[in-house]
């Protein structure tokens, strides 16, 4: 299995709660919910399957504007 990788995540209350509960129901912890939730949100919108890298880094400008 791949390493892992621990983050803080911040939740108010009510979204926490209504995670507990879900978590609970599909008889999860809550830090397997989000990752479930997370990795189904990504597979939907096709980004889990691209290459893992770091981010690039934003080009420099060229100054594509008018010279004088």
């Amino acid at each position: 299995m791949a390493e892992r990788k621990p983050f803080l995540l911040r939740l108010d209350e009510r979204t926490f709660l209504a995670l507990k509960r879900w978590a609970d129901d599909d008889l999860r912890s809550i830090n397997s919910q989000v990752e479930f939730l997370l990795r189904r949100a990504l597979e939907q919108a096709g980004r889990l399957n691209r290459e893992a890298t770091e981010p690039e880094a934003p080009k420099p400008e060229t100054g594509g504007g008018d010279k004088i």
